[in-house]
């Protein structure tokens, strides 16, 4: 008589013992961006459809469109795609230099280490800085006034104003696209530009029908990044120019801290506005990554 050995397998553990510490790994993330993100725009979204007593609205929608908002709005625009397009411009022939033009390792390392300081250097620190230097009294204004005899602000310069602000803007919007281009020049293989050379085409060919075409979508993407990241800051525009230059930032404090323009409601839909417009650059910088990451790998 023969007998059956039956073995036992173990049944699976019913909770994922790693896969739960992965997700309390990034619990606090999560938290955070609710706590602090999501809950505070979904708060300003309603808002923005209400009245004071609670009830819905459109009127805070459509006082968007009076010839005050619509101003703000558009000097924002103004401001930022200046910003966004001069720190395009400077950032990328700075990152050029330094990944393709055969400068020496140390100026990489130097201006990478920079431009991850100064992309992040703003709000009060940077206003005092500009003021400092480029004001009426400023060190530079008064160094070019007594040892060249030249007066900037005679000129029609003032630090106060659309130009002032677009140039401090530019101070932490060429780090950061140097920054975010830095890794896509690199991304540039050697093996393309060998095989423009072989096929005949000059460095000036290859770069108007091989790089820039590949590199269209990073330069593209980050300029809109840049645009968006201009166009929310507002404590270095309050600290430069307090309420002399009506942007929508300033617009949006002015309606929410309570002074005699207090409609917080109305601040709720100048903040959703700025939501969408941010958001449709951000949505746009995605989409152009993307391409460019396909073209990269």
């Amino acid at each position: 008589m023969s007998t059956v050995s039956t073995s036992v397998v173990p049944a699976a553990p019913m909770i994922n013992r790693d896969r739960v510490i992965d997700w309390l790994g990034i619990a606090p993330f999560m938290i955070f961006a609710l706590l602090f993100l999501i809950v505070p725009t979904l708060y300003l979204v309603a808002g923005a459809f209400l009245t004071p007593e609670g009830n819905l609205t459109l009127k805070n929608i459509a006082d968007l469109f009076t010839p005050t908002i619509l101003s703000a709005y558009w000097i924002s625009i103004k401001v930022s795609v200046a910003s966004a397009l001069g720190g395009a411009l400077i950032g990328f022939f700075l990152a050029w230099a330094v990944v393709l033009g055969g400068l020496p390792g140390w100026v990489r390392s130097g201006l990478l280490t920079f431009s991850g300081v100064a992309s992040n250097f703003a709000g009060v620190p940077l206003a005092f800085a500009f003021l400092s230097t480029l004001g009426r009294t400023g060190l530079v204004t008064v160094l070019m006034r007594d040892w060249f005899g030249f007066n900037l602000y005679s000129t029609g310069f003032n630090l106060l104003s659309f130009f002032g602000l677009t140039l401090t803007y530019m101070y932490f919007q060429i780090p950061l696209m140097v920054l975010i281009l830095t890794p896509a020049l690199d991304g540039m293989k050697k093996e393309w530009k060998e095989a423009a050379s072989i096929l005949g085409a000059t460095n000036g060919q290859y770069w108007r029908m091989v790089a820039f075409p590949i590199l269209w979508p990073s330069l593209m993407g980050t300029t809109l990044l840049l645009f968006a990241n201009a166009f929310g800051a507002i404590a270095t525009a309050y600290a430069l120019t307090g309420s002399s230059l009506n942007i929508v930032p300033i617009l949006l404090y002015a309606q929410i801290r309570g002074d005699v323009l207090h409609n917080a409601n109305l601040g709720y839909a100048l903040a959703l506005g700025m939501i969408v417009i941010t958001g449709l650059s951000n949505l746009v910088y995605i989409l152009l990554r993307m391409r460019a990451e396909r073209w990269q790998k």
